[in-house]
């Protein structure tokens, strides 16, 4: 393979299967590296890491990466000095990789105590030029689904009528059409019934903060800080304080209102 990007020094494409997407907790199973080089020449290298923890059954639906595929490859440990030398003097790219990649990279390299300079490196995010180029904005929308210029953008009332009109257009433009979910089964997921639509936007929300949400079994898990993943209702069983500090703390008053809701359900208002 070939390319044509201007480079003053090699550029590593990468991409990470881990175990999650918690840089503090999860670990890498698979890394796979495509150094642009300055020549236009692409040099790939891709490796199974063993995580050293068990890979969750939900992450493996999405990457087709299981206990047993990793089993006998190596740690991280033992390929980092390898990897950081494969990298070395080059910048770094990705797609979503300033959010996920860079970090849980960095993450891996300190904790086995391999030096990695972020320094003197260029990041440049794939995801960010596409976001920036093709806006996912209601003018961009209108354009898309209806062919034409939004008016008075950022005006309340032609917003309101633009969204109407590109939601029907969805609905007309996507009805019948499948798609793929995580386990490979093809579904239909926009119908014109609003409790279809409303389930593929909206059924997840458990608050609107998002300090809350729902795990893949449907229970209601803490979504940040110390408790990141733990069920509310345990949290709330095993550091009954904890719902004080949240109720005396800066939550959303819907925040608020949807853990006291969860507290009473699980706990008749004991």
């Amino acid at each position: 393979m070939q390319h044509q990007l201007k480079l003053k020094k090699p550029l590593a494409f990468f991409d990470l299967e881990t175990t999650g997407i918690n840089v503090q907790r999860d670990r890498i199973v698979e890394i796979c590296i495509a150094k642009a080089n300055i020549d236009g020449t692409v040099s790939v290298k891709t490796r199974r890491v063993n995580p050293g923890i068990p890979i969750p059954l939900e992450s493996s639906l999405i990457h087709g990466i299981y206990d047993a595929d990793v089993k006998d490859e190596p740690s991280f440990k033992q390929i980092a000095k390898s990897l950081a030398q494969f990298i070395e003097g080059c910048d770094l790219a990705g797609f979503n990789s300033n959010r996920f990649d860079v970090p849980m990279l960095v993450e891996e390299f300190l904790r086995n105590d391999v030096e990695f300079d972020m320094k003197n490196r260029r990041l440049i995010d794939a995801q960010r030029i596409f976001h920036l180029m093709e806006p996912r904005n209601l003018t961009a929308a209108y354009k898309f689904y209806c062919g034409k210029v939004l008016e008075g953008a950022h005006g309340a009332e032609a917003d309101t009528l633009a969204t109407l009109e590109v939601l029907n257009a969805q609905v007309q433009h996507y009805e019948g059409v499948t798609i793929k979910n995580d386990k490979g089964e093809e579904y239909e997921p926009v119908k014109n019934d609003m409790e279809a639509l409303h389930e593929i936007t909206s059924s997840k929300i458990v608050d609107f903060a998002q300090r809350l949400a729902y795990n893949k079994e449907g229970v209601e898990i803490i979504n940040f800080g110390k408790h990141a993943g733990k069920p509310v209702a345990q949290v709330l069983k095993d550091e009954p304080s904890y719902y004080d500090w949240m109720m005396k703390g800066d939550f959303p008053l819907d925040t608020k209102r949807k853990l006291t809701e969860i507290k009473l359900r699980n706990f008749n208002n004991k």
